[in-house]
């Protein structure tokens, strides 16, 4: 499911991709600001928001994600129109399997803290780390326990049990999913070397309080692509929602360079 700032017109389209057990509201306050110069469209991610859970036989995959948002911008992009592409953490990692299979179509590409691990050698540490949290959530008593080392990773130890129990069994509720993007992560076949071909303008963006781990992955991911430029931001790694403005304000000067050298 998506949502479009105003009707298809000749702005150009900017497409934004939301973080596990997140939606496409998350970014409801970029596309307020970016409006009037871009035909924002927000995807629900497989399992997310009105999206309905994935359906597929044998292992998930980001190729399942890509081809569903393929599906739901289709209508409102013409045939092979080009569009500038925006994506946090699982979103982000989903943006850089989308940019490499259409290279030719994404303008831009802006990532805040692409958990795209796979792009990392086996031995690396920030891989290792992401792996032993996927054993931890696997090997976990029940979801609501599972949920907790999600979340607490993400944010800091205790961060889970002091939300409402409201809040707590809705994030217990997308667990399963987050399974499935771990699942899709880590069995990505791409490597940092893959990046070469996405010469594109590209910002990598990351938080100064996040895990080691994903800013390790972003310094990584600045460097192996082309074009890329590196921005820390305040906040961690969910710092597109927890301190929005600074992220946004970001993302709208980068995109506004971009527009320029289309």
């Amino acid at each position: 499911m998506i949502t479009t700032a105003l009707p298809p017109d000749a702005r150009p389209a900017l497409v934004l991709l939301h973080s596990s057990m997140s939606s496409r509201a998350q970014w409801a306050d970029l596309m307020a600001r970016q409006e009037a110069g871009f035909r924002c469209i927000a995807v629900d991610l497989l399992g997310y928001g009105k999206s309905p859970f994935p359906a597929v036989d044998g292992p998930y995959t980001l190729g399942h994600e890509v081809d569903a948002i393929n599906a739901a911008i289709a209508a409102h992009l013409a045939p092979g129109e080009p569009f500038h592409l925006v994506g946090h953490s699982y979103g982000g990692a989903t943006a850089l399997r989308l940019a490499r299979q259409m290279p030719r179509r994404v303008l831009s590409l802006t990532v805040f803290e692409p958990v795209a691990f796979h792009l990392l050698p086996a031995a690396d540490p920030a891989r290792r780390e992401i792996e032993a949290v996927v054993g931890a959530i696997a090997r976990a008593a029940s979801p609501h326990d599972a949920t907790r080392v999600f979340i607490d990773y993400w944010n800091r130890e205790g961060v889970f049990d002091s939300l409402p129990e409201t809040q707590q069994q809705r994030f217990t509720a997308q667990i399963a999913k987050v399974k499935l993007d771990f699942e899709a992560l880590l069995g990505e076949p791409a490597t940092l070397a893959d990046l070469a071909g996405l010469t594109m303008p590209a910002l990598v963006m990351s938080g100064a309080a996040s895990p080691a781990s994903t800013r390790r992955l972003a310094a990584e991911l600045a460097a192996a692509l082309p074009n890329a430029a590196a921005m820390q931001t305040k906040g961690g790694h969910m710092a597109p929602i927890t301190h929005a403005a600074v992220v946004n304000e970001m993302i709208a000067g980068f995109l506004a360079g971009a527009e320029v050298d289309a």
